[in-house]
């Protein structure tokens, strides 16, 4: 496949890494904002901008099969895309930072108003950070959330304690509830697949998959006891804050926002109904502990700056705060705020390289989701008729993986060995990223 990207920005970055291996990539950007990271990739580099259709037939667009605008201005990745569908007529991805351009694209496209001159797909990296985000929030102690069949299944990640009752003892012997499997461990930054006879150690972080009612029953029991997410603080009041905080007041979680800025504090009083918004700064201990920050359940900081985040979040720590959550603007920055303590640290261009990942499959498996940092990936695949009838302990996967979820009609099944596919079930399947590619090509269509 041929993908023509427009944007050596950090984005653009990390998608030729993620394709560069299995696909033709051409980056086309201005000459004075190419790194030498793009120098050390088999990639072709044009100099110019693909707003210039000149520079498009340069990257010969005609031919490729994917373009995708990712550079900081939305008005030249727009302008780009239409250009590239107008003289190629290929698939578009366009990233955008605003949300009336997402909107305006996406109703233009859904009313038919652009007929063939249109965007494919509109990507805005902070819808998904906010998405994700909440996601971890509203489940107590977890460090991952991904939900499945519509909510009736899912996958749940938590960090193992030295005075857990599993600590130090085998997977077989922990007794986790029924229609729950461990399909995953990470230990020293390194993820595996365990088996019954894995012994759990102290901060080792689980992830589980299971349906909704007895991942519940898990947490209870080994990780929390009845303990519910009621007061969470939001520093840094952007989009990304004024998102959160909006999802959580559905909840009626009780939610703190602290942002400088005193003019959108006032947009932020005016827009949230039950939300107390502090104007100080959160990197202001005394201010912190005067609101009782320390209290709150989580505290989530999503500046547009990561030493201030990263400053934010080890106050938090200080103060007693059991679980913080950073947003996290360079990718390369995530290991080192975990190594210090933050519980969580999330990226929006991550989220944003899962959707494109999934976007570009070539084949009959979806991406679902991706944890730890991309090592390990969710897959979803049909059953094919050849594999109709066979129980999962003979499939024979070619690499460590695990079937967690079976989907059958309106059915939720957590498989055990003996369980036998029938065709057309739908499968979520749990693996390393490096794994993926043998175990998609395993059930694709002969």
């Amino acid at each position: 496949m041929k993908i023509v990207i427009f944007g050596a920005t950090e984005i653009g970055w990390l998608l030729a890494t993620t394709f560069f291996e299995d696909h033709d990539i051409t980056i086309i950007e201005n000459e004075e904002n190419f790194s030498e990271n793009f120098s050390s990739l088999d990639v072709s580099l044009i100099t110019g901008n693909a707003c210039d259709m000149r520079v498009l037939q340069q990257a010969d667009i005609m031919s490729a099969d994917i373009f995708i605008a990712c550079t900081p201005l939305d008005e030249a990745n727009i302008v780009a895309c239409l250009s590239a569908k107008k003289i190629g007529g290929i698939r578009t991805i366009c990233f955008v930072s605003r949300e009336e351009y997402k909107n305006t694209l996406y109703f233009e496209k859904s009313n038919g108003m652009g007929r063939d001159f249109f965007i494919d797909y509109i990507i805005w990296p902070e819808e998904l950070l906010t998405q994700e985000i909440f996601r971890i929030v509203t489940v107590a102690k977890a460090l991952d959330v991904e939900n499945f069949a519509d909510g009736r299944a899912r996958l749940l990640e938590y960090k193992v304690t030295p005075n857990m009752p599993i600590t130090n003892k085998k997977v077989k012997e922990c007794r986790f509830t029924n229609d729950t499997l461990i399909v995953g461990i990470t230990r020293g930054g390194e993820l595996f697949i365990p088996n019954g006879e894995t012994t759990l150690l102290a901060d080792d972080k689980l992830i589980f998959m299971g349906t909704s009612h007895s991942l519940d029953i898990l947490a209870g029991t080994f990780f929390h006891e009845k303990e519910y997410v009621k007061n969470v603080a939001i520093i840094g009041g952007g989009t990304v804050g004024f998102m959160l905080a909006q999802s959580l007041e559905s909840l009626k979680i009780k939610t703190k926002i602290i942002e400088t800025n005193y003019a959108r504090c006032e947009k932020l009083s005016q827009d949230l109904k039950y939300s107390m918004v502090i104007h100080g700064d959160g990197t202001d201990l005394k201010l912190l502990d005067e609101e009782s920050i320390g209290d709150c359940d989580v505290v989530i900081s999503v500046t547009n700056n990561d030493e201030k985040n990263l400053l934010c979040s080890l106050l938090a720590k200080q103060l007693g705060v059991q679980r913080v959550i950073a947003r996290v603007s360079k990718v390369l920055n995530i290991p080192l705020f975990e190594k210090v303590g933050i519980d969580i640290a999330i990226s929006p261009k991550n989220s944003a390289i899962n959707e494109v990942k999934n976007d570009l499959a070539e084949n009959d498996v979806d991406i679902l989701a991706t944890v730890e940092q991309g090592k390990g990936e969710l897959l979803e695949t049909l059953v094919k008729p050849e594999f109709s009838g066979k129980k999962i302990m003979d499939l024979k996967l070619p690499a460590p993986s695990i079937i967690g979820i079976i989907r059958r009609r309106n059915k939720v099944i957590i498989p055990k060995g003996d369980t036998e596919l029938r065709e057309n079930d739908s499968l979520i399947i749990f693996t390393k990223s490096e794994n993926a590619d043998v175990i998609k090509e395993f059930f694709k269509v002969k």
